[in-house]
């Protein structure tokens, strides 16, 4: 069996690469991970990988590409090792995963259907088509950037956002003072970003959807064969705009505002969606708003959800987490179908297990980090996770910089009873201490 493995894609050196690690663990099987190469400043990165994984390949470049599949596949294969499964957690290598899986035989999304579900403008348009979203979205030019704005004077509210986006880059409500410079600039950021230029595409394109109202949540959600399950609904209890983007500070699941039948109701809409959109395979993150009548779509991400949403997953199940799930679904299909059915929403709305959890993200601001300090709380968080140090220099950008990130599990009565006091109390759990630049003296 320890021939067996499965091939991590991850991009420079990361993408929760110790999570899936210990994920294929769990199925005594061998990690292997072909990585982008890592940034200078993570140069002893491919180091600590292989002292995790079977084995390390690393492409030439900071991206990844199918020629780098294709070799590391081959020589995988011509060193013994049978590779059972593709994973990735890079929104960016999803479509490199299902090529990969292809070639495996491996049941996934297709390939296209990928890139096609990563085009918002083409996702949007398709469901307000069939009236599975009452919002519309434009391509945005100089001359359809003015029109818009002039529509804001009667009433009318847009939100922007790349074609292609990750990590809430360059999301922001459109203003009248937004202009075709903002963008551009924004634009510009993106591609000199290594991290997350080739996930935005080359000349960044920009859409403006109508503004879509309501309570936030995501549902996790696993397709085995085209039929769907959703292990979790995490409704956002905070959402703040700061530095050009729009930040997810805290969640809780189940919904606290949103009532079982409203949640039957979000998932009878969100098969529908995938239905439309053929979505018959893979794991998949979706962000929608209820308004009180009606489910709309924000987005829908192919993969695991950000943050602490895998964790989350498990304490609320008490089994498995979102990765082993997924791996599931990859390894085994028709077990998976057993165990999701056992752990999955029914479709009236509940759940199967009376637990709870909350988790709050902690966002770093540009400047230089002098100290961080995890401040002590009524209730002790199941996960900690301080993600920047001492001596880290925060660079300005349009996109989430995480800090650091807790995890609280309890049972639902307990949430209900606690949540507000929580939320209050966990807002500077994890405190941050800049370095104050001097004025320079006159002369």
């Amino acid at each position: 069996m320890l021939a067996d493995g499965v091939l991590i894609l991850s991009h420079c050196g990361y993408s929760f690469v110790e999570d899936l690690v210990a994920a294929i663990g769990r199925r005594q099987l061998r990690s292997h991970v072909l990585t982008s190469q890592p940034l200078p400043e993570h140069a002893n990165r491919l180091v600590a990988l292989r002292a995790l994984a079977g084995s390390v390949h690393a492409g030439g470049t900071h991206v990844l590409s199918i020629s780098d599949v294709d070799r590391t596949l081959d020589a995988l294969k011509a060193s013994g090792v049978r590779v059972l499964a593709c994973i990735s957690v890079w929104e960016g290598y999803r479509s490199l995963m299902a090529y990969a899986n292809a070639r495996l035989g491996v049941a996934d999304l297709a390939p296209v259907l990928v890139d096609s579900l990563r085009d918002k403008l083409h996702v949007r348009n398709a469901l307000y088509a069939d009236g599975l979203s009452r919002r519309r979205a434009y391509a945005l030019t100089p001359d359809m950037l003015g029109q818009l704005q002039a529509h804001l004077a009667r009433g009318g509210e847009y939100f922007v956002k790349p074609v292609q986006g990750i990590a809430s880059y360059g999301a922001f409500r459109l203003t009248r003072e937004t202009t075709w410079a903002t963008l551009e600039a924004i634009s510009q950021q993106a591609q000199a970003d290594t991290v997350y230029a080739s996930v935005i595409g080359e000349g960044v394109r920009f859409i403006a959807e109508e503004y879509v109202t309501g309570t936030e949540c995501s549902f996790e959600v696993l397709v085995v064969g085209g039929s769907p399950y959703v292990v979790a609904i995490h409704e956002k209890c905070e959402l703040t705009e700061a530095n050009g983007t729009v930040l997810e500070d805290s969640c809780t699941s189940p919904p606290v505002s949103i009532c079982a039948r409203h949640c039957a109701q979000g998932i009878a809409w969100l098969r529908a969606v995938f239905a439309r959109l053929a979505l018959d395979w893979g794991c998949f993150h979706v962000e929608a708003r209820f308004d009180g009548t009606r489910w709309d779509l924000i987005e829908i991400n192919p993969r695991v959800g950000g943050s602490l949403i895998s964790p989350s997953v498990k304490a609320l199940n008490g089994d498995a987490n979102l990765l082993d799930l997924w791996l599931h679904v990859l390894l085994d299909a028709d077990g998976a179908h057993a165990s999701l059915s056992r752990l999955a929403y029914t479709g009236e709305g509940e759940t199967p297990s009376p637990n709870a959890t909350f988790f709050r993200v902690y966002f770093a601001s540009p400047g230089r980090i002098e100290e961080i300090q995890i401040n002590p709380l009524p209730r002790a968080p199941v996960v900690t996770q301080v993600l920047l140090k001492a001596g880290d220099e925060v660079d300005p950008a349009s996109r989430e910089v995480f800090l650091g990130q807790l995890l609280w599990s309890m049972t639902r009565a307990e949430r209900d009873a606690e949540l507000d006091a929580l939320l209050a109390a966990s807002a500077f759990a994890i405190a941050v201490r800049y370095r104050v630049t001097e004025p320079a003296l006159g002369v």
